[in-house]
């Protein structure tokens, strides 16, 4: 589904392959193939939102990351559930079955105002604030999703959030590309969190965030990968020097975003926008020992002036050495301890091989391809 807007990729690709294939096996397989390439660009903690939150963080866990899973809610029916209270009754019974795992938190999940009612969106309100859980969702992510909103609701999407209870400080608002003065200055003043995939809204054409303007109003930045169906590749390093170096040239100003401000985004950030900013997300007595070694010696990272800047500016996940996730090592001179034999990948990738093959069968019979 590469090089198209993002409700053609949606309409086109994505939601006919998902009605076609999506099962556990295949949310399990895909999440593991995720987990290793997140663990070997450093990444300790993935937040994830998607079908079979259950099978996610089994293939999460077994890799030895720290997982959050969204309990979903979308009014339309998939293999998965029937409707939003099908989703909800199923995610949160995922929670009470991982209740004792100290790696797997959750958030709320409706996909996004134009996929969830209003009628849902209030009860996830009710129910973040019984559960003491995020909310998160995916907002202003394109024009043309505001502007449907306006025609169909009478506001803007984040309005009418606001409206139902959901902007808080629980939010994470992911994407929110669009956002006017007003907007910026509610995220601030309600304590939300803005998710900035960059390569994601760079490969659908969506647009670029105000990065330089939210982090001047002190709204808190996190830093996503989005889906590899959007992306291409789960590399937090790269989408942090994108982050980094788009907010500058949105900005017009060398200074805007700086590599300090990013690589906080991309570790305090995420934490606090998770709500497990008490426990990761920086070094410090009593946290958790979520760890990340780079080895700077290397060509494409010499000299060294600056740490952080040259993290930010220049490594990329060959640097990443090891890695520790609550004092446990799980990536050790740039091994998977997972997959020390190396036959995981080998089965995964057999199995990869299988849903390829499907999915381009599904999308030839479709007419969304054609053969050769």
């Amino acid at each position: 589904g590469d090089d198209l807007p993002l409700m053609r990729w949606l309409k086109d690709r994505i939601w006919p392959l998902e009605a076609a294939l999506v099962s556990a096996d295949f949310v399990h397989d895909g999440t593991q193939l995720a987990a290793l390439e997140m663990l070997r660009s450093g990444t300790t903690t993935c937040s994830d939102m998607y079908f079979y939150p259950d099978a996610s963080l089994r293939a999460l866990r077994s890799m030895g990351l720290r997982a959050v899973a969204g309990i979903v809610a979308i009014e339309f029916p998939t293999a998965y559930a029937a409707d939003a209270e099908d989703y909800l009754r199923k995610g949160l019974a995922t929670r009470d079955a991982f209740r004792n795992d100290p790696l797997v938190s959750f958030t709320l999940a409706p996909h996004a105002p134009y996929t969830v009612a209003d009628q849902t969106l209030k009860r996830i309100a009710v129910l973040a604030e019984e559960l003491d859980l995020p909310i998160h969702t995916h907002v202003h992510e394109t024009e043309d999703e505001i502007a449907e909103s306006i025609a169909k609701h009478g506001c803007r999407p984040l309005q009418r959030l606001d409206r139902l209870g959901i902007v808080s400080e629980r939010l994470i608002a992911v994407h929110a590309v669009h956002l006017n003065e007003h907007e910026i200055a509610l995220l601030a003043q309600r304590g939300a969190s803005v998710a900035h995939c960059p390569a994601s809204n760079l490969k659908l054409g969506s647009g670029l965030a105000p990065l330089a303007k939210l982090a001047a109003a002190g709204v808190n930045i996190a830093i996503g990968t989005d889906g590899a169906a959007s992306n291409n590749r789960i590399d937090m390093l790269a989408e942090l020097r994108l982050a980094a170096l788009l907010a500058k040239g949105l900005a017009r100003d060398a200074t805007a975003f700086s590599a300090p401000a990013a690589l906080e985004s991309a570790t305090l950030g995420g934490a606090c926008a998770l709500g497990l900013d008490r426990r990761i997300g920086s070094i410090e007595v009593g946290k958790d020992a979520d760890l990340v070694a780079f080895d700077m010696a290397a060509v494409e990272t010499q000299p060294l002036y600056e740490v952080v800047s040259q993290i930010v500016y220049a490594a990329g996940r060959e640097q990443v050495t090891d890695v520790w996730i609550a004092g446990k090592p799980v990536v050790h001179k740039r091994h998977v301890l997972a997959d020390s034999d190396g036959l995981l990948e080998k089965t995964l990738m057999a199995s990869v091989s299988a849903w390829q093959n499907r999915c381009r069968q599904v999308l030839l019979t479709s007419g969304a391809v054609s053969a050769g």
